[in-house]
């Protein structure tokens, strides 16, 4: 099913409040699936070894999940541009064929599913499952909402690009032959720097694994963002570049 018109508007809200929901599991379990597959690594896989050493090392391979998460955003967004990324409207007057668009149609959502991966760990067990059910589910009906926009806009045209293209899992190689549209890394930056705060927080965690520290590097990022973007608002309205 495709997503509606409220649930596409709200999708950023949406996808937030799924996240918090994982995250109020804690008031089931208060232990994070971290710690857990640490504790019964440590002692029926490795035989005894220190739990918090295989602790670190989860939460190392988590950041760079999130890491992974802020780079592909980044990427995408350099293309397709943040004012659209972030527009509460769908955009189906351009297809962007450039740059990740090359290897799959849909880097932003392998990014929320990348996301996934990175923050489950923080959560508890039922709160990581929900991550892994809810999160793909709702990214399932933006994408179907937004090819089917695409179809009907650009016909034949993304018919073939869809043809030749993978949906989620990026091809090695590109698919496509370059279309010379030039990323804009700076506004693509600015519009992702709430990923990259939580990047950076994650690799915080990972080497210091304090969690105040990781509060203060997030909530600093977030404000910061928040702050760069309500200074850099462009006022207008958004529109697609066409790649082709």
């Amino acid at each position: 099913m495709r997503a509606s018109d409220w649930e596409f508007r709200y999708r950023f809200w949406i996808f937030g409040a799924l996240f918090w929901l994982a995250f109020a599991a804690y008031f089931i379990d208060g232990v994070p699936s971290g710690v857990r597959l640490s504790r019964w690594l440590a002692h029926d896989v490795l035989g005894g070894a220190d739990w918090l050493h295989v602790y670190r090392g989860i939460m190392a391979v988590a950041a760079l999940f999130v890491v992974a998460t802020a780079g592909l955003r980044t990427w995408a967004t350099a293309y397709l541009r943040s004012d659209v990324v972030h527009d509460k409207v769908l955009h189906s007057e351009g297809l962007v064929a450039d740059g990740p668009y090359r290897h799959l149609r849909n880097p932003l959502y392998l990014g929320n599913y990348l996301l996934v991966l990175g923050f489950g760990f923080v959560a508890c067990v039922p709160g990581f499952l929900w991550l892994l059910v809810s999160i793909p589910l709702f990214s399932q009906r933006l994408i179907q909402r937004e090819e089917h926009e695409l179809a009907q806009s650009q016909g034949e045209r993304y018919r073939a690009y869809r043809s030749r293209v993978p949906r989620l899992w990026p091809a090695l190689w590109p698919r496509l032959p370059a279309a010379g549209l030039q990323p804009r890394y700076g506004q693509a930056i600015r519009g992702e720097l709430w990923v990259w705060s939580f990047a950076a927080a994650a690799v915080t965690y990972a080497v210091t694994l304090d969690r105040t520290r990781y509060g203060l590097v997030m909530a600093a990022g977030m404000v910061l963002y928040l702050g760069m973007n309500w200074l850099g608002r462009p006022g207008k309205t958004p529109s697609v570049p066409s790649a082709r």
